[in-house]
């Protein structure tokens, strides 16, 4: 799998100094990103959004849009989807620059249900 660090992380199940296996990371230079949780949404629905150094994040956007937050941990903000908001890249500036999800956030329609 591939954390949002940008580094890939695997299991084996043998091997390893007890024969029990290893956990292993391969980093192949790719950048970190952010991941929404979950990756779509109506207007006004909480978000978590998940990374690292997340700590002092001064701006969040929803495709270009500023939306409403909280840095939780430096591992983890929650954001309010902001009205305006359409289908595309989630943003997070942080200290150390711009984190950009891997996976464009859906804007959608409430629910009759809601």
């Amino acid at each position: 799998m591939q954390a949002t660090n940008g580094e890939f992380y695997g299991a084996t199940n043998c091997g390893g100094r007890y024969s029990q296996g290893v956990v292993f990371s391969l980093d192949m230079g790719l950048r970190p990103f952010v991941k929404t949780v979950p990756a779509s949404g109506p207007v006004g629905r909480p978000v978590n959004i998940l990374g690292y150094g997340l700590t002092g994040s001064t701006t969040v956007t929803f495709n270009g849009t500023p939306a409403a937050f909280t840095v939780r941990a430096g591992t983890w903000i929650t954001a309010t989807v902001p009205a305006g908001a359409t289908t595309g890249p989630v943003r997070v500036t942080t200290p150390n620059g711009t984190l950009t999800s891997n996976v464009n956030f859906q804007v959608t329609q409430k629910s009759q249900q809601q």
